[in-house]
């Protein structure tokens, strides 16, 4: 009921005055007087806000530049077609983009295992029934025995 009054009286008393007063209604503060804080302070929460957001930014430039380099990564190592957008995240992030350390170690780990798997052992290791041990020792005892022929020839 109060509110009628004052709508149907205040209007009215604006006309009058030439609504050269400006009131603010009650229910509007400043958004500082709205939180409870000074101007001042708010004026510094906002720009602790603000840091916090750009850091926030940062580090997820930083991590999709990562993502970007394993994707460039695998790439380069299955032969794909090259992808812009990732090339250029990678050079948003700036130069400072590496992999992270446990993924640098499961590549080198891949790394070795493809270097295993292409040499002769490795591509012995996966016929079926080679037994790579007794390969081992055949081999060692032939050169064995090739040294001692060596060394009771008589031209050498």
């Amino acid at each position: 009921m109060a509110f009628m009054v004052k709508h149907v009286v205040g209007g009215q008393l604006k006309n009058l005055t030439g609504g050269l007063t400006e009131e603010k209604p009650e229910g509007e503060k400043s958004e500082a007087a709205a939180q409870g804080m000074t101007q001042e302070e708010f004026e510094q929460y906002q720009q602790q806000l603000e840091e916090e957001k750009q850091e926030r930014e940062a580090q997820f430039a930083q991590k999709k530049a990562e993502r970007a380099t394993v994707r460039t990564h695998f790439r380069e190592k299955y032969r794909l077609p090259k992808n812009e957008l990732d090339e250029t995240q990678i050079q948003q992030a700036g130069d400072d983009v590496v992999l992270p350390t446990e993924l640098a170690k499961m590549i080198a780990e891949d790394n070795q295992e493809e270097a295993h798997k292409q040499s002769v052992l490795g591509q012995l290791s996966n016929i079926q029934n080679v037994d790579i041990d007794q390969l081992k020792d055949k081999a060692q005892a032939t050169l064995e025995d090739l040294k001692k022929q060596t060394e009771n020839c008589s031209l050498m």
